[in-house]
């Protein structure tokens, strides 16, 4: 049977991303790593030779045509996740993971938008001299929420 307190789900997705390869990288990490959905603001997705594994039929795929869009379309209860080399951002290895979330990253260029940080629940950070590839980020986040750690 279901305990309503203790399921977990979580999705992730892509904030303006500058390639549609980085989202089928990303969504075949995200079909390995347990996640539920995954989802994109701004710019559309289209199916990708970087998705090998044809994570395009294996697990739901959302699209927001802005971050209003998406905010008001997160699920009941989720908190939202920022990933951001933010001064005020947590360091993802000691981050307790929400038990139901969103994971929100943005394009390598610009990085989330200011109104997405401001409405974050939660921003992590990990160690990285410079900015990572978008779909190597979330792997790095999808792969750290899977060791067992405490939830939140």
């Amino acid at each position: 049977m279901n305990d309503n307190f203790t399921n977990e789900f979580f999705g992730i997705g892509i904030q303006n991303g500058k390639t549609p390869e980085n989202l089928g990288v990303l969504w075949r990490s995200a079909q390995n790593l347990g996640a539920s959905f995954i989802f994109t603001i701004g710019n559309r997705y289209a199916k990708q030779a970087s998705d090998t594994h044809n994570a395009v039929k294996s697990m739901p795929y959302f699209h927001y045509e802005d971050f209003e869009d998406f905010f008001r379309n997160l699920p009941k209860g989720a908190r939202l996740v920022g990933v951001e080399l933010d001064e005020n951002a947590e360091d993802l290895e000691t981050f307790h993971h929400p038990r139901r979330c969103v994971y929100l990253l943005g394009a390598e260029d610009n990085g989330l938008s200011k109104q997405a940080i401001e409405k974050c629940h939660f921003l992590v950070k990990f160690k990285s001299e410079k900015s990572l590839n978008v779909s190597v980020a979330g792997s790095i986040v999808l792969y750290d929420r899977g060791i067992n750690k405490p939830r939140s």
